[in-house]
């Protein structure tokens, strides 16, 4: 791994991004696949509302929380189907 990656990954880390590094076997290539923390604008337990209003699955248990610590962090102990606007809240 280069100087410049080695840097970029502890600078996510410490930004309170969650990286995993992936390897692939096919061509033996790193990989660096990370959770932005900031693109989520409603978690819930089975998932988040992205702030494009698409919703997505955690993909790993540990992106639940990355995000829960993040301040002001909109996190809702609930699936999203369990409200009749699946967890979208509409702001007025």
């Amino acid at each position: 791994m280069t100087k410049t990656l080695k840097a970029a990954v502890i600078a996510l880390a410490l930004a309170g991004t969650s990286v995993i590094g992936v390897t692939t076997t096919a061509h033996a290539v790193d990989a660096v696949v990370t959770f932005d923390p900031g693109t989520v604008q409603y978690g819930y337990t089975d998932g988040y509302w992205t702030k494009t209003h698409e919703f997505r699955s955690w993909e790993k248990p540990e992106h639940v929380d990355v995000y829960r610590k993040v301040p002001d962090a909109q996190y809702h102990d609930w699936a999203h189907t369990r409200d009749s606007d699946q967890g979208w809240i509409e702001k007025k």
